[in-house]
């Protein structure tokens, strides 16, 4: 054989090995299909948010149909191992989720909605013990892809108002913030919490709260400043559980927001947990520059002094319920405390010490911490009341005389029992003769 049909077979056979690899190639191989292994439905009041758990990046595309009302997403190259888990629609825009095998190798998801939506759809990329994920938020038609915050404003007027006090329940929804050794998830017990300060609050006179959330859902970090924000509370109180990398860290602790760097290793190492809040929760972008924009005014403003005042009376009143991790108020960059007006983030305890997440999960626990927090901002606004709210308005006093009941002199003075036993951390009917009480003017 000359050397010429050597070299043309061996050509020959280059080309068949090239052909043969282009349809292996081009023949679609299901064993590489992205697997949904997961669907979750979170209802809130703005939206309902559909998460799709992913084992890799997925191409999609999503349009909306009419009569009846539904949205048809679209998956690339995606299989579903199984079954979808069941989800409850009851308070959900979504009536009913259909899937199906669209061509050799796609997905199609069909969701029935009951009523017309705007739908906005992205992926977030694996963070932390989440992976790949599909977000498809359903905003009402009526309203904006934006959360729109239904919180009342209060302008100035010539009577007295109450003072409005925001309780953010960190995390929620798709985020469950940090976890106990026992399973308990930050983003329940803390909501807990925050309902309790809230029926404290909504009981004085005076004082009026605003939940930034309402239910297990999650609002982005820049979001729930805008809620506190567009309602122009006077106060902002961020009420966390974290965990930490050691089980046996222990403790209350009382941050406010730092224009420079942390107090502490571990003040930073929470700022940093509760800064990435929103890769876990669904948020695929973050403008800091309203939020820079407003930790200017902060300190311009003197906001920073109050938001330390308020925390040094809210840790002195936590420490009869909780030991102190440190007992002072520490400082880090939360990006939630940039609200733009005095700003709290009291880290409750160390849900990952198994003694103090046993205490969280009581309730009696839960309403002691919720206790404390209240009492050590109702002493600040006493102390240091803002013109033009009813707290401003000067108290009176009475000195006791023998003879004299607590019913008697509330009804004196036209207040209920209640309001004069808060006003002066009584529990019982027991009057001592010449003790002088405070009787509030509201």
């Amino acid at each position: 054989m000359s050397i010429p049909t050597l070299f043309n077979g061996a050509r020959f056979f280059s080309i068949c090995s090239l052909i043969l690899g282009l349809m292996i190639i081009s023949v679609p191989n299901m064993s590489f299909a992205t697997d949904v292994r997961g669907l979750r439905m979170w209802p809130a009041p703005d939206n309902t948010r559909l998460v799709f758990d992913l084992d890799a990046p997925v191409e999609h595309s999503l349009f909306t149909l009419r009569n009846p009302d539904r949205i048809v997403i679209d998956l690339q190259n995606t299989k579903v191992s199984g079954a979808l888990p069941s989800t409850a629609y009851n308070e959900s825009r979504v009536k009913g989720i259909r899937y199906a095998k669209r061509g050799d190798n796609g997905l199609r998801v069909v969701l029935d909605l009951k009523s017309a939506v705007k739908p906005k759809s992205f992926e977030l990329k694996p963070h932390g013990a989440y992976g790949n994920r599909l977000v498809v938020d359903l905003f009402d038609a009526e309203q904006s892809n934006t959360v729109e915050v239904k919180s009342p404003v209060y302008a100035p007027t010539s009577e007295a108002r109450d003072l409005i006090i925001a309780i953010d329940a960190g995390h929620g929804g798709e985020d469950p913030g940090a976890n106990g050794q026992r399973g308990t998830k930050e983003k329940d017990v803390v909501f807990r919490i925050a309902k309790e300060l809230e029926t404290l609050i909504k009981r004085e006179r005076g004082m009026q709260p605003l939940m930034i959330r309402t239910g297990d859902y999650y609002i982005g970090l820049k979001e729930r400043v805008k809620k506190a924000q567009i309602a122009q509370a006077d106060l902002f109180i961020s009420i966390h559980a974290d965990a930490f990398k050691n089980g046996n860290a222990r403790g209350t602790s009382v941050f406010i927001l730092s224009e420079r760097g942390a107090s502490s290793d571990l003040a930073s190492f929470l700022a940093d947990s509760e800064n990435s809040a929103d890769l876990n929760g669904g948020v695929s972008g973050t403008d800091d520059d309203l939020l820079n924009m407003v930790l200017a005014d902060m300190v311009k403003n003197s906001t920073l002094e109050d938001s330390h005042q308020i925390a040094s009376n809210v840790l002195d009143d936590l420490k009869d319920v909780n030991h102190l991790h440190k007992d002072r108020v520490e400082q880090a960059g939360f990006r939630v405390l940039k609200a733009g007006r005095p700003a709290i983030l009291v880290e409750t305890a160390f849900i990952s010490n198994r003694k103090e997440e046993q205490k969280l999960r009581t309730r009696k626990h839960q309403q002691a911490l919720a206790k404390a927090i209240f009492k050590g901002t109702r002493s600040y606004f006493r102390s240091n009341p803002i013109p033009g709210t009813l707290l401003a308005v000067r108290d009176r006093k009475h000195r006791i005389a023998r003879g004299e009941t607590l019913s008697g002199i509330a009804k004196r003075y036209q207040v209920s029992l209640a309001t004069i036993r808060d006003a002066n951390d009584i529990d019982s009917d027991y009057l001592r003769i010449g003790k002088t009480l405070t009787i509030p003017a509201i």
